[in-house]
């Protein structure tokens, strides 16, 4: 069965196994996924993550930091942003995750390069 949205079901992965409280999960790899864990792993919302060469998969382990984690941006709907209204979470206390020119980055970080793109998610 193919799978429309990855990127979706990575995050579908990682909020259920935080919601189950399990220590790992394991998701299909690919270098947008592997960019938004650094993030996640930048942020402390996981432990850290290692892709494995056999099975071409990558093992996440968490910390149950994560309350919420919400796709925004989707295939059949692009939500984008210009730099000047980068929306924030939870007043500062949650991440954007943001797709850039430059690469994925958090919203604070975009914010201070000057660069808008497409919301990939939220967390908090």
């Amino acid at each position: 069965m193919a799978i429309t949205d990855p990127i979706a079901d990575m995050l579908t992965r990682i909020r259920n196994a935080t919601m189950l409280d399990r220590g790992q999960v394991i998701v299909p790899t690919s270098k947008v996924k592997m960019e938004i864990l650094k993030v996640l792993k930048k942020e402390h919302y996981i432990t850290d993550f290692k892709a494995e060469k056999e099975g071409n998969v990558i093992q996440v382990d968490l910390n149950n930091e994560i309350t919420k984690l919400i796709r925004v941006s989707k295939p059949g709907r692009r939500v984008y942003t210009p730099k000047d209204s980068i929306p924030t979470v939870l007043q500062g206390r949650g991440l954007i995750v943001i797709s850039t020119s430059r690469g994925i980055m958090t919203g604070k970080e975009a914010k201070k390069q000057g660069l808008g793109g497409e919301i990939i998610c939220k967390v908090w």
